[in-house]
Order: C-alpha cells, then structure tokens, then sequence
C-alpha cells in the first residue's frame, strides 16, 4: 500500500510538472491591453532592457521610420527644445549627432533645412533674422541675387507687383544695380 501510494504520488508529481509546461505566445499577450501595457513599463522601466529593445528596432527597417518619424514629430512639438534646454550636454550630443546624419545623407540635410527655411518665413521675426543673415554672408548674398534675378527674369509681373508695394525696395535695388555697373 505504502509503494503504491508513492508510485501515485510520484505519477501525480510528474504529471503536474509536464501539464505545467509554458507555452508563451507573445501575439496572445499582447492582445490583452493589460499585458501590453505592463510589457511596455517593464522595458522602459529597465535601462538594458530599453536599450536592447531601440537596438532590436533599429535593425528593423519599418521600425526605424516609425522612430526616425516620432523623433521629428517630439522636435516639431517643442517638447524636445524644453528637454534639451535643461541638459546643455544632451544639446551638444544632438547636435554633434544631427551634423554627422547630415553628412552622411545629403537628402536628410535638404529636408531639414527646407524645415527651418519654411519655419523661419512663417513669422515676420525670422524673415527678418534670415535676410540679416544673408546680408552678412557673401556667398549667400551671392546665391539670393542669383536667384532673385532668374524669378524676375521667368516672372517679369511679379517683380512689377513687388515694386509697387514696396517703393523703397525698388528705390535701394535700382542703387545697388548702378553701384554693381
């Protein structure tokens, strides 16, 4: 009696162990919202586990547009000026970071200087600050007369319509011509 009630709990033993096996299914996890968001705290919670997780999506071409995409969308909120305003060596590591991607890939550089071109010509101020600065620049200065003449050339009654709302312009741009004769 005392063997057999042993073989039984020696089967009962070993049956549990086997009928306990885990099968993880991380698509079944992740449907459930609570899981999801317990998964999300546990790796951001943990430095090496967020830092495994950037590098795993960072070798994955989808999810490096979404990051590269919500990275723009943090600097455009204003976010990310206030964040760095209060780390001055987050700002220098930024920037260093944002010239080296800029040098490496000429189509990123136009994108983001078209960015800053576009927002500095929403208010009257950076209109203002990037005319001072082409004046200051010679080659700028250069570029801006070149391209200003060729518009003129292609669009002769813009020119005009610009004249006659700015008579000083037209006044300074006829002395600069007679000056550059």
């Amino acid at each position: 009696m005392k063997t057999t009630v042993k073989i039984l709990m020696i089967i009962g033993v070993v049956g549990t162990m086997l009928s306990c096996k885990s099968s993880f299914n991380a698509t079944e996890t992740m449907q459930v919202e609570q899981n999801r968001n317990a998964i999300y705290k546990e790796i951001i919670s943990n430095p090496v586990q967020l830092t495994n997780f950037i590098n795993e999506a960072q070798k994955d071409q989808a999810a490096k547009k979404i990051l590269m995409k919500a990275h723009m969308e943090q600097m455009e909120s204003g976010n990310m000026k206030m964040m760095i305003e209060k780390n001055p060596e987050m700002k220098e590591k930024m920037q260093s970071h944002m010239q080296m991607m800029m040098e490496e890939n000429p189509e990123m550089k136009q994108k983001m200087q078209s960015k800053m071109l576009a927002k500095l010509m929403e208010s009257e101020m950076g209109r203002k600050m990037l005319m001072d600065e082409i004046h200051k620049n010679e080659m700028m200065k250069k570029e801006m007369k070149a391209k200003m003449m060729q518009m003129m050339n292609e669009n002769p009654e813009m020119m005009e319509e610009m004249m006659e709302k700015n008579p000083e312009m037209m006044k300074k741009l006829k002395e600069k011509m007679k000056k550059e004769s």
